[in-house]
């Protein structure tokens, strides 16, 4: 899974990210990142800050522990996710794998 990776402060996830959608929810693997359909579109901000949120309610975890370290244009994002490890995240954002 290299969508998925250590770091000095918890754990960094590669995603591609589809605003517009019905729902928020994990899609699949989209290359070598975990694709993630959000329910926000794509202008002010509101996408980034619908991923926050889903992050922290998928992952049971309170928002200042995630951030957006690339991608804030781009679909093309890399979260830190501080306080998890590896194993933790995946089971919880993508357990089908």
């Amino acid at each position: 899974m290299s969508w998925i990776g250590l770091h000095k402060e918890g754990v960094t996830l590669l995603l591609h990210c589809q605003p517009g959608a019905k729902v928020s929810r994990v899609v699949g693997e989209h290359g070598e990142r975990l694709k993630i359909s959000l329910n926000a579109p794509a202008v002010d901000n509101k996408a980034n800050d619908v991923l926050i949120v889903w992050l922290s309610d998928c992952l049971n975890i309170p928002r200042k522990q995630i951030e957006l370290l690339s991608g804030h244009t781009s679909r093309q994002k890399r979260v830190l996710i501080r306080g998890l490890d590896v194993e933790q995240t995946r089971a919880m954002l993508y357990p089908s794998l």
